[in-house]
């Protein structure tokens, strides 16, 4: 095949260990052709290619985020308010005040995201009645910065229903120890009848969620990123997706999470009607492979499963691990449910008594059989020593979010609940690849403020916040090198996704999926990763931004 597009004189990193470097690739119908030298790649040239030398830049492969919610942020950025974890509660009430005064008198404000940290702050009548004030009695629902916990204000708990005597049976709703009053503040499951609620008042149309999904790859692919696996889709997510794809518009190879139990969401439907919806969305470049499990909640809230108790308090007690949301038969029963099906599970596990349980069940489903289902821990930052090697021995794939775990917000609220020490033995990811473990890096966008690839390499490599805004490392023994950071981010999470075969890769015959940036941000200082800028993403040999 002739080639469309050559491109010479860059410093080209393959992710390919049989191949690591080169200096050329040739690019031609939607595939690569070659990698190799400029002399050797240029051999394939005739008079109606277009060749470019790139005199110095990086290509890499497509960036592949083996863990986001990108509908969710292109919704908040098209539709919601967005607002730092950074702001204070002034702050906050200043930006819903702001926004209020665009919206007519009834609409709802929903958006995000305010910091795990303030959840005490929160908790009381007096502070929701700021909220109610600053939205000017519209009903509002904002989202913490981990999306599974909610603020609410009075007319949003109004319209869900929700009372001191009609209080949600799922999660838990904080009630103001004065007055006994709701205060908004809604833990995991309790926050779903207000979610239905903003639904049924101000939910999106089929074509607000079509452009909420492709904004979310837009912007991943500002970053270049080219694959990505939805955490957990909804069947408004599956069916923006496939129609984008049909229509030649879906810019990304996606594959998708379906959900099975939605702590957090509001999806509907989840669970088995939702998987048999998910086959009809196939396409090309849409893959619904995987489904979603939320086992725990997540650390801050308490709502995590740990093999040694939280830190006391007035609330729990002393002997409090949390819980999960299913039991050992539970969860075997629905792996073994859809991994005859041939999906993948991805399944979402903060604490490590929850790790500790999946892999229990994950070793029983290997016992049965099931070799080659591919199975995901969500997170899994928090990990027993002894499972470490049972990761790896099980070929259950770590799915880490290096963008969440910087010495910052989160890992103070998570040394709030489990003490400093403990809470700096966190993401060990150096055990697990030194296990034999696949790691794979995602970014949980819009947990994390942004997408960006490079971030998330950096973190890997210096253990640092990238972005300066908090001090010190964070266990830096488990630290990876630059480029086992570039395969934690291309090849092992395609590798992870099931895609290794079309993407992840710069190799002959794959897919045309890469990145130009305008240094070789590995090749240098660890701390100057992130100062590279991405110039050109291309996915199948399109150029897409």
């Amino acid at each position: 095949m002739t080639p469309d597009l050559i491109l010479t004189g860059a410093v080209v990193r393959t992710a390919d260990r049989a191949n690591p470097t080169a200096s050329a690739l040739a690019i031609g119908g939607g595939r690569i052709l070659r990698i190799g030298s400029d002399d050797d790649v240029l051999a394939l040239a005739t008079s109606e290619t277009e060749v470019r030398e790139l005199a110095g830049r990086a290509v890499y492969p497509g960036f592949v985020d083996v863990h986001n919610h990108h509908a969710l942020a292109g919704r908040t950025d098209l539709f919601e308010l967005s607002f730092s974890p950074a702001l204070n509660l002034e702050g906050i009430l200043d930006a819903v005040r702001s926004h209020a005064e665009t919206l007519p008198a009834d609409a709802w404000i929903s958006g995000g995201a305010f910091p795990s940290t303030m959840e005490d702050e929160l908790n009381s009548s007096a502070v929701r009645r700021r909220l109610d004030d600053a939205a000017g009695g519209r009903p509002v629902m904002l989202m913490e910065d981990s999306r599974h916990n909610r603020w609410v204000n009075s007319a949003a708990l109004r319209l869900a229903g929700i009372t001191r005597e009609s209080i949600p049976a799922e999660g838990t709703t904080l009630l103001d120890p004065d007055d006994g009053e709701p205060t908004g503040v809604l833990l995991e499951g309790a926050g779903i009848p207000v979610q239905e609620a903003l639904e049924r008042g101000g939910g999106l149309t089929a074509e607000q969620h079509r452009r909420s999904s492709q904004r979310g790859i837009e912007m991943l692919n500002a970053y270049g990123v080219t694959s990505f696996q939805d955490a957990a889709a909804s069947a408004e997510i599956l069916a923006s997706l496939a129609g984008l794809d049909e229509a030649g518009e879906l810019h990304a190879w996606v594959v998708t999470s379906l959900t099975v139990n939605d702590q957090i969401f509001g999806y509907d439907p989840v669970g088995e009607p939702l998987i048999e919806l998910g086959e009809q969305y196939r396409t090309e470049h849409h893959r619904p492979d995987f489904v979603k499990i939320f086992l725990d909640g997540v650390p801050p809230a308490r709502t995590a499963l740990f093999l040694d108790p939280y830190l006391p308090d007035d609330v729990h007690g002393a002997h409090h691990h949390g819980e999960t949301t299913m039991d050992a038969e539970e969860l075997s029963t629905a792996l073994r449910s859809t991994s005859e099906r041939g999906l993948g599970a991805k399944v979402h596990c903060t604490g490590d008594g929850s790790a500790r349980l999946f892999l229990d069940v994950v070793e029983r489903l290997r016992g049965e059989g099931f070799a080659d289902i591919r199975f995901h821990i969500a997170h899994g930052q928090f990990l027993a020593p002894e499972d470490v090697e049972r990761m790896a021995r099980l070929r259950v794939t770590a799915d880490i979010s290096p963008f969440i775990w910087y010495p910052g917000v989160i890992p103070d609220a998570l040394a709030a609940v489990l003490g400093e020490e403990r809470a700096k033995r966190s993401q060990p990811n150096r055990s697990l690849i030194d296990a034999g473990g696949l790691v794979a890096g995602g970014s949980d966008w819009p947990v994390s403020e942004s997408p960006n690839p490079l971030e998330g390499i950096q973190g890997l490599v210096t253990r640092a916040d990238p972005l300066g805004r908090a001090s010190g490392t964070l266990w830096i023994e488990q630290a990876l090198t630059a480029e086992e950071s570039l395969e934690v981010f291309t090849i092992n999470a395609a590798r992870a996704m099931g895609i290794d075969d079309v993407t992840g890769s710069l190799e002959a015959g794959k897919s045309a999926d890469f990145v130009v940036l305008d240094r070789d941000a590995i090749g240098g200082e660890p701390d100057r990763i992130i100062d590279a800028r991405v110039e050109e993403t291309w996915f199948a040999g399109r150029r897409v931004h």
